[in-house]
């Protein structure tokens, strides 16, 4: 068998493994080393790797944002900004048609852009908010859809820690993807009001109503969110004003969401060793699955198989746009069935190289974040596409009472919402791209 045929067996291999529930990390890793076994006709170069791809793995300077950023969700959420940002969202919105679950959508914006995880978004989110949304009489297949979706935000809004790992493996800058994210990442939340806005009228009987808040309580709600808004101006903004690089910024964060935390009076000792360890867990999960990405992406560049994949694209004589529909078709199939994290890192190194042989008429950078951006949008759809979308469990376990079958149907709108937002912005490319300095 040619290293080729090899590099093409290797999938279908990786897909029956995590059919039978293996770890996604642990799978590509046996897929990585078994290739280079079967490719080398022994163990003595992945032997040599396993010691020198982990320790060029984790020594990367780069992926200490990521267990930063999960920190400053940690304390997030032990600060209370969650229900802040609900309460606040709540008070101004609540009493229109669909407010309540308006204000659920616009906390995840807020939270998400604190967090950087869409999970921990919608969970965090889904406790706050879905009381409230049953006690004013929204229905239970329109409340955990709207909290589905609006936990996708957490993974769009800068920042994002799947934007930090298409950074580091596409070789980009964390800053102007961060940058490039903004914008969409707001359209994301208006069009999913939108979509809010549109069901209630056709589904009178999902939503029901309340009494509108005094404008004085508003107000002190409003100035409950402002650790939310210095964090997030801290972070994000310094970062663009040059202050500190994103590692940087991401310990400040995480200092200074700790910081308010133990201002308020929530964090106690014990409470900060919890946060410690959950960090510690996602972040060894997350390295656990980058690291066998690495193995499994060192087979396939000694197979040739993203080269000849690249080649073979260019060479059918399709379209950019096709090739890059058909690409984003195949993250939004394969996104029901795999995590965010774990289709960046088995995908990007294949598909990368073949849409930068292709002519969008922009600079290879511009097309770098852009498609990035892109990605980001239709992985974080699957998250919330029947069957398998991972927030619609998450939100479901929380309300036992509502039927899967009831969060699916409603959650369709929300799914719809998506994909008109990701061809305008394939479209319309500069909608993207706007802000970037030339």
């Amino acid at each position: 068998m040619s290293m080729l045929e090899l590099g093409y067996w290797s999938f279908p291999v990786l897909l029956l493994l995590i059919f039978l529930r293996a770890p996604i990390g642990l799978a590509m890793m046996i897929c990585g080393i078994g290739g280079l076994y079967f490719a080398m006709g022994g163990p003595n170069m992945f032997l040599s790797k396993l010691k020198s791809e982990t320790y060029s793995t984790f020594s990367s300077y780069s992926l200490t944002i990521i267990p930063m950023f999960l920190l400053m969700g940690q304390f997030a959420t032990l600060s209370g900004m969650s229900s802040a940002l609900f309460k606040a969202a709540e008070s101004w919105l609540g009493h229109r048609k669909g407010g309540v679950a308006m204000a659920a959508v616009g906390a995840c914006a807020g939270f998400g852009a604190i967090c950087g995880s869409s999970l921990a978004t919608a969970a965090t989110m889904g406790k706050v908010a879905l009381p409230e949304l049953r006690r004013y009489g929204y229905s239970g297949g329109f409340s955990t859809a709207t909290l589905a979706a609006g936990g996708t935000l957490g993974i769009l809004i800068p920042p994002s820690v799947i934007l930090v790992i298409y950074a580091i493996l596409t070789e980009q800058n964390i800053a102007k993807l961060f940058l490039a994210a903004f914008v969409p990442g707001l359209l994301a939340a208006l069009g999913y009001i939108l979509t809010i806005s549109i069901y209630v009228r056709v589904f009178p009987k999902a939503a029901g109503t309340r009494e509108p808040v005094p404008y004085p309580e508003r107000v002190r709600a409003l100035i409950d969110v402002w650790p939310v808004l210095l964090v997030f101006g801290l972070v994000v903004g310094g970062i663009y004003l040059g202050w500190f690089t994103p590692t940087e910024g991401a310990a400040v964060g995480a200092a200074g969401t700790g910081l308010i935390a133990l201002v308020s009076g929530n964090l106690g000792w014990k409470v900060f060793i919890d946060a410690i360890i959950h960090t510690a867990l996602s972040t060894a999960m997350i390295f656990f699955i980058v690291l066998g990405a690495g193995f499994y992406n060192s087979f396939l560049a000694l197979s040739q198989v993203p080269q000849e994949l690249s080649n073979w694209v260019v060479g059918l004589g399709l379209s950019p746009w096709m090739v890059l529909t058909l690409i984003l078709a195949f993250y939004l199939v394969f996104g029901c069935l795999m995590d965010s994290l774990s289709m960046i890192l088995l995908t990007i190194p294949i598909f990368f190289p073949v849409i930068s042989a292709m002519d969008f008429g922009m600079t290879p950078e511009h097309v770098a974040i852009w498609f990035g951006i892109l990605v980001l949008i239709v992985v974080e759809v699957g998250l919330i596409t029947p069957p398998v979308g991972m927030n619609l469990f998450i939100i479901n376990a929380m309300d036992r009472k509502t039927a899967m079958t009831d969060t699916y149907k409603a959650v369709i709108w929300f799914v719809t919402s998506d994909i008109v937002r990701v061809a305008i912005l394939v479209l319309f490319p500069a909608i993207t791209l706007f802000l970037l300095p030339s």
